[in-house]
């Protein structure tokens, strides 16, 4: 018998028999549908988090209060340090020869109000290199103005959602808001910049770092980012920055000091494990589909031993047989495979449409690994029932059919 006769005798028996051939397609569009949905929803969520944080170029680094060694695992994200990372800490960085701009940080909550109008909005300390370093632009106004860092300035750049919530169609400019105990002349309205990191700049404010500390009643800085020179000096700016830190620490090690590619490969590693993690757990319905596919055979072998014990009295020996349920093992791994990608990848699309910014998608690796599993396991769970039906001896099987 050759494949075309194989393929066109299984499309009849599937076709024949629409009930069980829809059950089993069930199963198989939902375990691959499932597996390439998930993974699918995992590298979209992956994609998104390091475009998150990959705002920063290659060439700066981070720095860090606390100490933490690791061997390819999480950068710490809070650090537990003995004393804070200083005004002075970050000056001394920013007079290291391989330094071309430094940005100190201070991060916090505060209630903003202007004429009766309050909103709660996240407020960064920093200096005029922020700017550039994190690659802003200012629709109205100007930045922060150049002024040593210990000089707190009653000024503030502001996002344009704060803007147009504080102010509405006002101008902002010029105008001063409330922010805690404090006030603030807005010289600026940031462009659209969106979400970063957990930081949406359009609801942010901006105000010199020295006055973001008075403000917070803080002295330590939440991070430190130095841009170096080039991206040839990451190493030795790396190493530099740790050891007069630790100067000033009185020798001890207290700070870390990361770049974006070890920031990003740690989060990169981690989500990709837990993608494939998430997308095996999706597997498991695969393997149901194939204890269905098993049972229906073993119950399709029963209920066509006519067929089989006809098939050997016209010469077709047990290895033809067994191909023959396999073949249609196979076919109905195909139909189903092939429509559980359709519909994972319609969903996913669905997906996109309503969350624009998600990068929604499964690699090709996954959609060809879910196809793949789905026909590997209609094989290995059909093989018990193929060999069943090969062993039959004809007349055993004719008589079977009868009730002989």
């Amino acid at each position: 018998m050759t494949l075309v006769d194989m393929a066109r005798f299984n499309w009849l028996v599937v076709s024949k028999h629409r009930f069980r051939t829809a059950m089993v397609m069930l199963a198989l569009v939902i375990g691959v549908s499932a597996v390439n949905l998930l993974i699918g929803l995992g590298e979209g969520a992956r994609l998104f988090i390091l475009g998150e944080f990959s705002f920063l170029g290659k060439n700066t680094l981070i720095v860090m209060p606390g100490k933490k060694e690791t061997t390819g695992g999480m950068p710490p994200i809070t650090g537990e340090s003995p004393r804070d990372i200083t005004l002075q800490d970050s000056l001394s960085v920013q007079r290291l020869p391989e330094v071309r701009m430094m940005a100190p940080l201070v991060v916090g909550f505060a209630e903003l109000s202007y004429q009766g109008r309050l909103r709660e909005s996240l407020v960064v300390g920093t200096s005029q290199d922020f700017m550039q370093i994190r690659k802003l632009e200012v629709q109205q106004g100007q930045f922060l103005p150049d002024v040593p860092l210990e000089e707190g300035n009653a000024v503030a750049v502001i996002g344009r959602t704060l803007k147009r919530e504080l102010f509405g169609p006002e101008p902002a400019l010029g105008r001063w808001l409330r922010a805690g105990d404090r006030r603030f002349r807005v010289i600026g309205v940031l462009s659209s910049k969106g979400m970063a990191l957990g930081m949406d700049f359009d609801e942010v404010m901006i105000v010199p770092v020295a006055s973001a500390q008075a403000l917070f009643n803080q002295e330590g800085l939440f991070r430190v980012f130095a841009e170096v020179r080039s991206y040839d000096y990451v190493e030795s700016a790396k190493e530099r920055i740790a050891s007069v830190i630790r100067e000033r620490h009185d020798g001890e090690e207290d700070v870390t000091v990361i770049t974006q590619d070890a920031l990003l490969a740690s989060f990169d590693k981690i989500l990709q494990t837990l993608t494939l993690a998430v997308g095996g757990v999706a597997a498991i319905s695969l393997v149901v589909a194939g204890v269905l596919i098993m049972n229906v055979m073993l119950i399709s072998v029963s209920q066509r031993t006519d067929e089989i014990g006809l098939l050997k009295a016209l010469g077709a020996d047990a290895v033809t047989i067994e191909r023959l349920f396999l073949s249609e093992a196979v076919l109905l791994a195909l139909l189903g495979g092939a429509t559980g990608l359709l519909l994972s990848e319609s969903l996913l699309a669905i997906g996109r449409v309503f969350y624009p910014n998600v990068p929604l998608g499964s690699p090709l690796w996954a959609k060809t690994a879910a196809f793949m599993t789905a026909i590997l396991t209609a094989l290995i769970f059909a093989w018990l029932p193929s060999r069943r039906a090969s062993a039959m001896e004809p007349v055993a099987a004719l008589n079977e059919s009868r009730g002989v």
